[in-house]
């Protein structure tokens, strides 16, 4: 199918179209969502990191005014516990998934242990306070290394601490470290922190007995995967269950599970007949959403006198927390499938520790295993570096894979499917961010500046990531009469800009504006099945699905109007939403027009469905690997340990960037939440489990003042084969490369290889390693 005139918006900086709505304030937060008669849900939370529970005495506050139920663990005993979004073959991970309300022992602070509702927000919370629970501490796991010793308190009987010992690797690393002139050993930790997005989660839930039905707000990345649990889990079909878009207030994929609240919500309305709201509140948030990151490396690279990397042994320890979320051991797996980078490594050695303990789980959160793995490799190559004697770009430029190797497969399977480089020039990136920064420089700025005494440095961080995964996803195009256009897709909304892409990709096609079309997501009436928006997948498999419907729309279109005109389909053309006879344009009908002489009578005569749009699943083979440079310079006050980023930059691979505008905005947003985990995000503990970072006085983010100046750089040299937009996933752009970045710069500033290892480099950790006398 061809279009006979293109108009060209894919690729073009066009401003969100949800934005409108937003900056008027006229956007719907599930906050906004308020139903008649609805009641209010408090969590009463565990305020031990482990301990058996003895009683939850209820009846004061079910004495209290206004309250309608309260639910301890022995009122949902026979609800099975949260299931998991992906199958995992060979691992036996049921014993480890979450309680809808805790029963028996309690494992980590803020796990749900009872629920109250009333007639008002606040009388819930007087309630909840009314709630007695009796616990008995017992001794707690708080190190994932540590968790694994046979003397660890094991938080389930008769079972280990440790859920999985993964290995992955390829080629033979004994010989590569036997015949390596240098050998490089290093250990890593990589702090506890989340995503923190400005809305909290929420949800309301109307069950009607009348009609048997459950209505559904709430914000959540994979609508239809949330809705098959609630159907499992409530006993109800799943034509019973009706989820409704939302706006969205961020993400970053820590939102992105089935939570214990998204079943007590429904629970509650399904059994009392009224409606149910719950909003979190930040508290709640910090201690009960999905926490990430924790992981701790040893790892060794084996290099030849020239530093060209033979091979790489690791040994990782992840701390998952309490429980696994539905998410499972993802997270793991894809640290090690992508920690070669996009680097020449010919062995690879790998083995993964994955250990509950008694804190928050961990789920995904934005480049879930790459920021960590990115930091240990790319610390790695600098402490190399140094001990070689090369600059840091140069061992880089040495290790990277060149275009003439590609496609690169060498051997490593994760996430079910082999890891296989299909497209790149990561040489031509790498020499393209350097001029387009003016790296050269920064250095010999910092050269400079710390011959006047300044602690000032320069690092890098090359990264690559994975996107497009879920293998497929749903997408429809509507119609109306009247000419307006309805797009329809099974990807959800996080502020990622997800209706002006896909408005895009569907303007370029059916040749209309952007601003005719609406874009609908995460309605199960509409679109009876989605995968979601997690994983970079919106626009690489959600885009290319759009782009399938619109053309079968224009098809169908070119068909009907040939049909309805008595012309041949091959003379006519498509312009601005209408079909017309190649020469006479008066001659032809708008696509409304189409829409609407199409009935049920008409179709039925032509063998056609009525109306006029289409629908469409897109498979997408094979995952694609965006890639890119992050560059930052520091400077080190030595008096108070404080760490100022005084540039930024960031490059990416987009294969092609749909909206340069917001492929830009997701870089600037990745590099913000990458100086944070870098230099201040992180929870922290105390010996008995209790958290120490539950507010904002304590979880420190960066503000505009911590974050300078940020240029970034989009390039479109590689397009992906595995679909036809040539689009690889930017939504962990920015972030990737960042905690690596920042080690490095101060390396640098203290003109020392080896300094850092962990992350964040908190101004207490940094004056300690001033203090630190400097070794090889």
């Amino acid at each position: 199918m061809t279009v006979s005139a293109h108009i060209g918006y894919v690729g073009r900086s066009i401003p969100r179209l949800e934005d409108d709505r937003l900056l008027r304030g006229a956007g719907r937060f599930v906050d906004d969502v308020d139903v008649p008669g609805q009641l209010w849900m408090r969590v009463v939370r565990s305020p031990f990191a482990h301990a058996r529970i003895v009683s939850v005495d209820v009846s004061a506050a079910r004495a209290a005014p206004g309250v309608v139920a309260v639910l301890g663990g022995e009122d949902v005993r026979e609800v099975e516990p949260i299931p998991l979004r992906l199958e995992w073959p060979g691992y036996e991970l049921e014993p480890f998934l979450q309680p809808v309300l805790a029963r028996d022992k309690v494992r980590y602070v803020g796990e749900p242990v009872a629920v109250v509702v009333a007639e008002t927000q606040y009388g819930a919370e007087d309630a909840a306070d009314l709630v007695e629970v009796e616990l008995d501490p017992l001794q707690v796991v708080l190190d994932a290394r540590d968790g694994i010793d046979p003397d660890a308190e094991a938080l389930r009987d008769d079972r280990s601490n440790e859920v999985v010992l993964m290995q992955k690797g390829y080629g033979d690393v004994e010989a590569a470290f036997a015949k390596a002139a240098h050998v490089v050993s290093a250990e890593f930790i990589t702090g506890r922190h989340t995503g923190v997005p400005m809305e909290t989660r929420g949800l309301v839930a109307d069950y009607d007995p009348g009609r048997g039905r459950m209505t559904i707000w709430g914000a959540t990345l994979v609508t239809h995967y949330h809705r098959r649990v609630l159907s499992r889990l409530l006993g109800l079909s799943l034509n019973q269950i009706e989820y409704r878009p939302t706006d969205s207030g961020g993400s970053f994929g820590v939102r992105g599970d089935f939570f214990p609240e998204d079943f007590l919500v429904a629970y509650l309305a399904y059994k009392l007949g009224r409606p149910v709201k719950w909003t979190e509140d930040r508290a709640e948030h910090l201690v009960a959403t999905n926490h990430a990151r924790q992981q701790r490396y040893e790892i060794h690279g084996a290099f030849d006198a020239e530093g060209r990397l033979l091979g790489v042994r690791t040994e990782i320890w992840h701390d998952k927390g309490a429980y696994l979320r539905p998410t499972g051991v993802t997270v793991a797996e894809i640290t090690l499938g992508i920690l070669p980078g996009p680097y020449r490594l010919p062995a690879y050695d790998a083995k993964l520790h994955v250990v509950m303990t008694n804190k928050t789980p961990i789920g995904a959160y934005r480049a879930p295993g790459r920021y960590q793995t990115t930091f240990a490799r790319e610390r790695l190559l600098d402490i190399a570096a140094a001990k070689i004697g090369i600059d840091p770009v140069t061992i880089r430029r040495r290790n990277l894979i060149s275009p003439d190797e590609i496609p690169w497969e060498p051997g490593l399977v994760y996430a079910g499917e082999s890891f296989l480089l299909d497209s790149g020039d990561f040489t031509g990136m790498l020499d393209k961010s350097l001029e387009e920064s003016g790296y050269h420089e920064w250095e010999q700025e910092a050269v400079r500046l710390r011959s006047e005494g300044r602690l000032v440095g320069n690092g890098i961080g090359y990264w690559i990531d994975k996107s497009g995964l879920g293998v497929y996803e749903t997408a429809g195009i509507e119609v109306d009469p009247s000419g307006k256009v309805r797009v329809l897709i099974g990807g959800a909304s996080t502020g990622q800009g997800i209706e002006t892409v896909m408005a895009q990709i569907a303007a370029d096609v059916l040749s209309v504006s952007p601003q005719q079309i609406e874009v609908v997501y995460g309605d199960t009436n509409l679109i009876p099945d989605g995968v979601g928006s997690w994983s970079s997948r919106s626009t690489v498999i959600g885009g290319s699905a759009v782009q399938a419907a619109a053309e079968a729309t224009v098809a169908k279109a070119r068909r009907l109007a040939g049909q309805f005109l008595e012309v041949a389909e091959e003379d006519l053309e498509v312009v601005e939403g209408r079909v017309f006879v190649r020469g006479s344009p008066t001659r032809g009908m708008s696509f409304g027009e189409i829409a609407a002489q199409n009935d049920t009578v008409t179709a039925m005569r032509l063998d056609e469905d009525p109306g006029l749009g289409a629908r469409k699943i897109f498979v997408d083979k094979h995952m694609n690997y965006p890639y890119g440079v992050n560059l930052v310079q520091v400077e080190i006050d030595p008096e108070t340990g404080g760490i100022e980023v005084r540039r930024a930059f960031c490059s990416a691979e987009c294969g092609k960037a749909i909206n340069p505008m917001l492929v830009a905005g997701q870089a600037a947003g990745g590099v913000a939440q990458g100086l944070g985990g870098a230099l201040l995000e992180e929870f922290v503990y105390d010996e008995d489990g209790h958290p120490k970072a539950t507010s904002f006085m304590d979880y420190l983010l960066p503000t505009a003042l911590e974050v300078p100046p940020i240029k970034t750089l989009l390039l479109e040299d590689a397009p992906t084969p595995t679909n036809p937009l040539g689009a690889k996933g930017m939504g962990e752009t920015g972030i990737i490369g960042m905690g690596a970045a920042v080690g490095n710069a101060i390396d640098d500033a203290l003109q020392r290889a080896a300094t850092v290892h962990t992350l964040p480099v908190t101004p207490e950790r940094m004056l300690a390693l001033l203090d630190t006398p400097a070794t090889e």
